[in-house]
């Protein structure tokens, strides 16, 4: 296995911060809020203070507490349906890559069914068929986005177990007798780790995407407090046409850094994964220090004729 240099780059680091800052928000948030999220004790539409650090809604409501106690909910379904997801894509990537023929063949066509179907339109007829109670539960939520995340991700590990299914160590463990799914399991999957860390960033920031936007269009409880929830009632009581900057605005800004967190730290994956792109944008110094192969440069390439043909020719100059 190769050493895990993710911590070295300033990306990565950035990023591990912010997310670290939002699961720390997710955990203790709740118990940080100054008020009561659907309290309406305060007056309507107060502007930012010390008393109130986002204002209020037209209810009355402490914005900032919503603001906290909503980061739970959304983080805990994008959690749920994150995990979830790459599960199912791992289980169905990898059976299709390394099993072949006919379950090769049904498995990609299940996968390729799924992307076929806009994701956010057939959670919307899904989640319309659920019971009122079930919409309020995130686990439920996480379980129902995570029906439409998992094809993705199975199609690029089938592909990348294709890949491995032949190399030597595969070999080695049918010769000894071991079953499929402990080869599967045991020897492929491990060898995938960067690529399932990956996906399940990206799953993660998908179903942030499509929790948020089930909660705008009110389809999910509204009583639950989530940023898109908090995004429902700003749209519904015309904040932004009214200028309440700060009803809609810190919802929106938490979404956009959870997901610029997730993108750095898949761009440090992605060096792990390609050394190369580490090299990228650095110096020769930084790169001898980092224990990385300088980059080729281009140029002209010099051809050596053989000594026989350089023979011939120098003969029939002579004639």
């Amino acid at each position: 296995m190769r050493k895990l240099q993710l911590p070295r780059s300033p990306k990565v680091l950035l990023g591990l911060a912010i997310l670290a800052f939002f699961v720390v928000m997710t955990v203790i948030g709740p118990w940080l809020a100054p008020y009561n999220p659907s309290s309406t004790a305060f007056n309507p539409l107060l502007s930012p203070s010390s008393h109130h650090w986002l204002g209020t809604t037209s209810l009355g409501q402490d914005i900032f507490s919503q603001l906290l106690v909503g980061a739970r909910a959304t983080m805990v379904v994008a959690l749920v349906a994150g995990l979830v997801a790459t599960a199912l894509s791992m289980g169905i990537g990898i059976a299709a890559g390394y099993l072949g023929g006919v379950a090769d063949d049904g498995l990609s066509l299940l996968s390729n069914v799924f992307l076929a179907i806009p994701g956010v339109p057939l959670l919307i007829v899904i989640d319309s068929y659920l019971p009122v109670n079930s919409r309020s539960n995130e686990f439920v939520i996480g379980l129902i986005i995570s029906l439409t995340g998992w094809a993705w991700g199975a199609r690029v590990l089938r592909a990348q177990t294709m890949s491995l299914r032949n190399r030597d160590f595969v070999e080695a463990a049918r010769i000894i007798g071991e079953s499929r799914t402990r080869i599967m399991f045991s020897e492929i999957a491990p060898n995938l780790l960067p690529v399932l860390a990956s996906s399940l960033l990206f799953t993660v920031l998908y179903s942030i995407g499509a929790y948020v936007t089930l909660a705008y269009i009110g389809l999910t409880s509204t009583s639950v407090w989530n940023w898109g929830t908090m995004l429902y009632w700003a749209q519904a009581n015309n904040a932004p046409l009214s200028n309440e900057w700060y009803w809609f605005v810190p919802p929106g800004i938490c979404i956009a850094l959870v997901g610029t967190g997730l993108a750095l730290v898949n761009f440090g994956i992605d060096e792990f994964i390609n050394p190369r792109l580490r090299a990228a944008g650095l110096t020769s110094r930084q790169r001898r220090r980092l224990h990385l192969a300088r980059r080729p440069r281009l140029g002209l390439t010099p051809v050596l004729r053989s000594s026989n043909t350089a023979l011939g020719a120098t003969r029939m100059v002579s004639e």
